[in-house]
This record gives C-alpha cells, sequence and structure tokens, in this order.
C-alpha cells in the first residue's frame, strides 16, 4: 500500500464575519390573532374569478432604479452577496395580486393559517398549494426566481414552502399597538430575519398612504429608510444581516406585506438559515420537516461533490490537504449543531 502524502501545511482560510443573533417573539408557541380581520377586505377579495398562474400575463418585472450594496451600508464582507436592499420594483401585475389577496382570505387560509406574535400583530403563513395554487405557483416561477436573483446578486429559491409568501396585516396602522422592540411609528419591530433574503411584495392599494418605508439600521448607529413599495411591486433585502423595522403606514385602509424568504440555491454557498422567528409562529408538523429535508438535502450534496473531488485526487495522486477537510467537516458539523439548537420539542 502506497504511503500516504500529505500536503504541506497552508494557511487556512478566513471566514466571514457570523450572522448576527436574532431575536425571535416572546411567544414559544403558535398563538391564533384576537383582532378579526374586516368582513368587507375578506368580500372583496373573494369576488375576483380565480385563474392559473401564468408568466406573461402576471410577471410585470422591471429592474429597481437603485440597488443598495453592503459596502454602501457599512456591511463590506458580510453575507452571502453585495446586495443589501433594493428600490421598490415592480414585480406582480395588479391581476396577479388580486388573485393572490383571494386566497389570502379564502376560508381554508384564513381558517388555518392565521397567526400572531407580540412582532407582529395579524399574520398568515402556511398556506400551502392546495390552499394557494396561484401564490406558490408564482413563487416558484423560473422567470420570477430569476428577476428576484437577479437584484440579490445571487441565485436564490424559497427557503421551503412553508416560508412562501408570510403576510403581515396592518389594518388602521396609526391606531396599532406598539410591538416589542419598536417604538410608536412601526408597525413590524427593529429585528434581524431569520432567512438570509426576503423579498417583500406590497399587496395593498397604495393609494392615499404615507409612509411604509423600511428602516435599515447602520452598524454606526445612522437609520437609513428605504421607499416604500406600491401594489405588485418588491423590495429584496439581505435581511438576515440588516437590522431593520417596517414603519406604518397612514392613510390607506390597510398595509398588506407578503414576504417570503429565500435562501442561495447552490448547496455551496454558506447558508446562516435558522428558525428563531418561525418557530413561534408556524405548525410544526409542517415547518420542522420541510426545514430538515432541505437541509439534508443541502448535506447530501455537499458530502457527494467532496467525496468525488477526494476520489479526482488519489486518481491524479495529488496530496491528502489535511487542513481542507478539516475546515470542510467543520462547516458541515457547525451546519448540524445549528439544525440540533432549532429542532426541539415545544411545550
Amino acid at each position: 500500500m502506497p504511503a500516504l502524502t500529505i500536503a504541506s501545511p497552508t494557511e487556512v482560510p478566513a471566514f466571514p464575519p457570523k450572522a448576527p443573533h436574532v431575536v425571535g417573539p416572546k411567544t414559544k408557541k403558535a398563538t391564533r390573532p384576537t383582532a378579526e380581520i374586516p368582513e368587507f377586505l375578506i368580500s372583496e377579495a373573494r369576488k375576483t374569478e380565480p385563474v392559473a398562474w401564468d408568466a406573461k400575463k402576471h410577471l410585470a418585472y422591471q429592474p429597481p432604479a437603485k440597488i443598495h450594496t453592503m459596502k454602501d451600508i457599512g456591511l463590506e464582507g458580510h453575507g452571502i452577496s453585495t446586495t443589501a436592499v433594493s428600490d421598490p420594483f415592480p414585480l406582480f401585475s395588479k391581476d396577479a395580486m388580486l388573485q393572490m389577496r383571494r386566497e389570502i382570505f379564502s376560508d381554508p387560509v384564513l381558517e388555518n393559517c392565521r397567526y400572531s406574535s407580540d412582532f407582529i400583530a395579524n399574520i398568515v403563513r402556511g398556506m400551502g398549494h392546495e390552499r394557494a395554487p396561484f401564490t406558490y405557483d408564482a413563487w416558484w416561477s423560473p422567470e420570477v426566481l430569476a428577476k428576484i436573483s437577479e437584484v440579490a446578486g445571487i441565485e436564490l429559491v424559497p427557503a421551503f414552502d412553508y416560508e412562501v409568501a408570510n403576510i403581515n396585516i396592518s389594518i388602521n396602522d396609526q391606531n396599532a399597538k406598539v410591538l416589542t422592540g419598536s417604538d410608536e411609528k412601526a408597525s413590524v419591530a427593529w429585528h434581524y430575519d431569520s432567512f438570509p433574503f426576503v423579498c417583500v411584495t406590497m399587496a395593498s392599494d397604495c393609494k392615499d398612504m404615507i409612509g411604509g418605508e423600511t428602516e435599515i439600521r447602520l452598524p454606526s448607529g445612522e437609520i437609513r429608510k428605504v421607499r416604500g413599495p406600491a401594489m405588485g411591486t418588491a423590495v429584496v433585502m439581505q435581511g438576515r444581516y440588516i437590522n431593520h423595522q417596517a414603519l406604518k403606514a397612514f392613510g390607506g385602509r390597510e398595509r398588506i406585506a407578503m414576504v417570503t424568504a429565500l435562501r442561495p440555491k447552490s448547496p455551496f454557498v454558506r447558508d446562516e438559515t435558522i428558525l428563531t422567528g418561525s418557530r413561534p409562529i408556524s405548525n410544526l408538523a409542517e415547518l420542522y420537516p420541510q426545514y430538515t429535508e432541505y437541509r439534508l438535502e443541502i448535506l447530501e450534496e455537499r458530502f457527494r461533490a467532496k467525496l468525488k473531488e477526494e476520489r479526482r485526487r488519489e486518481v491524479s495522486r495529488r496530496p491528502f490537504n489535511v487542513a481542507d477537510i478539516r475546515a470542510f467537516l467543520t462547516e458541515q458539523k457547525e451546519y448540524l449543531e445549528s439544525m440540533l439548537e432549532h429542532l426541539y420539542e415545544v411545550e
């Protein structure tokens, strides 16, 4: 048997800064909201006749006027892309948004998918393809994902099905309760997201609406505003690494924001997805299996690729690189430890 050849020690590659700590809702278990949704919103939404998603008809993409970079906001080197946050840009047509509103305010969704937390008082999430086929076909559409990825500067996909189209609903914002970690002008408290990227799409008619911007807190403490979107327009943000809050909107009758969580499509890109923000507002019987499945698929792809790389190394008789394999194994160990940290029974 030939002797094992060890490559000369090399400098271990420097890892980028870790993602910030996420503070989740105080609630531990999923809680149903006490505030009722006005009947006029429900009846109005249900007047729309259902149609199937058609990218040629329903995609209305135009590039954002500006994409703010991580360097622009003092976070160069953080995250998985140079994109920090975009200006609002047209993404879906009005007809597409009316179809999504029809599904959001349908009986099956309102009966099974409404949640509340001390961050957001009225949430709809985890609708699933069966209850919201148009919405899910839209967000999994290759055409839509290509445009979002173009803005993000990295190829993205929805984190998993449960995180498609999280709906934050605010009615008469000026009278809304001040939420944990926020101030009187905020509708969604200061927070970091649990997922690398989010795409926030406005599902409300913004006529006569004032406000609704996103505020970003820079490392220096400076606060910057990103212009609020109009109906059918979207903002792409690397929210896992940026401290932000959504401001209240005044003058309109409601503010309905649709937030889809996104992660890198490539299994070889760092993925710091966690469940801190999702667990207290989710059906764990759906959230945990979907989270586990996608994570195991990522690990499977990484180990298969590393095994092929090792086999090619042996054939080419290149020396074994201890530092490289240890760095790889350390990364997978941290990935597994993160799963163990976030998968537990909730009493």
